[in-house]
């Protein structure tokens, strides 16, 4: 199944804390995942890293949620190497680059 059937990334983090409504959100290291694989879009295991899953929270929302963090917010540290690998690809065949060749 290719990315684009999936649909979008869900969360792995390293710890857990409830909102006001009492839901369980990420905190601490925070991996983009794909349910229903044992690994995260870095290649982290995820049992060997102890990360939690939350299918409920997808990765677009999590990268939001940590560029508009209040003070006193529970930290989040997004994995760099997730967020490479969850950034759309850009499509096309030139990807910006000019022909050699002049008409």
């Amino acid at each position: 199944m290719s990315a684009s059937q999936r649909g979008m990334p869900s969360v792995a983090a390293s710890s857990t804390w409830h909102d006001a409504d009492n839901v369980r959100q990420p905190s601490g290291d925070v991996h983009a995942w794909w349910p229903g694989t044992n690994q995260t879009m870095c290649g982290t295991p995820l049992s060997r890293a102890r990360l939690d899953r939350f299918p409920h929270v997808l990765w677009a929302d999590a990268v939001w949620v940590e560029g508009t963090a209040e003070p006193g917010a529970p930290v989040m540290a997004l994995c760099r190497r997730c967020a490479a690998a969850a950034r759309p690809r850009r499509t096309g065949t030139s990807h910006g680059r000019r022909s050699a060749r002049r008409p």
